[in-house]
């Protein structure tokens, strides 16, 4: 099969996504690819309060694309970690704000270190005059997944 038949394979496409979790370790539910014990899911919301400085709940379950229960239980653990704190939304009763706690901030920021660390020693071994296409591939994906929703 030539490389054009192979690109337009969905298999092949499965393939080397499937290859890139795994190598990425994407895989393991309770570690971040950069090593750190805590889920995918809490690092990206991590991420994110910590970006923010606070957010309504809901906006980080439009952030993190995530269902609104799935994402009332991944507060719920980062709460229990004594990691983010919830306050009612001053205009809204039902509305919940979230903030990161001091505990939380020093959370992000290591998990923030680490994934420098980890994205740089990725950089590092791609070769230079492949650094854009893999950039470029990577946003086309995004936007070929942000049109399939």
């Amino acid at each position: 099969m030539s490389r054009d038949q192979r690109a337009d394979d969905p298999a092949v496409l499965q393939e080397a996504l499937g290859s890139f979790v795994r190598a990425f370790g994407l895989h393991q539910p309770e570690t971040t690819p950069c090593g750190q014990p805590i889920s995918v899911s809490e690092a990206h919301a991590l991420g994110e309060l910590a970006q923010e400085g606070e957010l309504r709940q809901v906006e980080l379950t439009r952030r993190l694309r995530l269902q609104k229960s799935t994402v009332s239980r991944l507060v719920g653990q980062l709460s229990h970690r004594g990691w983010v704190e919830r306050a009612p939304a001053p205009d809204d009763g039902r509305g919940v704000v979230l903030r990161l706690t001091a505990s939380g901030r020093r959370a992000a920021r290591n998990l923030a270190e680490a994934r420098r660390e980890r994205f740089s020693r990725l950089l590092d071994s791609i070769p230079a005059h492949e650094r854009a296409g893999v950039l470029h591939a990577l946003d086309v994906m995004v936007e070929a997944l942000d049109e399939e929703r």
